[in-house]
């Protein structure tokens, strides 16, 4: 189950690669940087956090298989989010009330951080090796 999830965080986190380049290239050749924050967020979040994630569940196996179901898609979820309530909330391109865009950013980056310290307690149930 954990080398599922290993595999599909890898192909969402390659995902988020490709579009955090993409972003990074238009930005450099506008030379208009005013959307370095997401970019940065959708590369460390979406990229290499869940690359990250991807690899060590295609490496360990975990004794608590729901924690790592809750955690997975926690973590895609707060990914999402995140750096899409960034978006909304930087440059508001769909015209959303500022309350409504500044509590999807807060609730992406919530969700972000549960799965981060889901994270954490997941890798303290890790199956020991002989």
């Amino acid at each position: 189950m954990e080398r599922k999830w290993g595999i599909n965080l890898i192909r969402i986190a390659s995902l988020f690669g490709l579009l955090g380049v993409f972003i990074g290239s238009q930005m450099a050749g506008e030379m208009d940087y005013a959307i370095r924050p997401i970019h940065t967020h959708i590369l460390l979040v979406g990229w290499l956090s869940m690359f990250a994630w991807g690899i060590f569940y295609s490496v360990y196996t975990v004794t608590k298989p729901m924690l790592v179901h809750i955690q997975c898609a926690l973590g895609v979820l707060g990914a999402v989010l995140l750096t899409s309530g960034m978006y909304f909330y930087m440059l508001n391109p769909f015209g959303f009330n500022e309350t409504f865009t500044i509590v999807y950013f807060i609730v992406g980056g919530s969700i972000t951080l549960i799965s981060f310290a889901l994270f954490v307690l997941v890798t303290f149930f890790v199956k020991k090796e002989n």
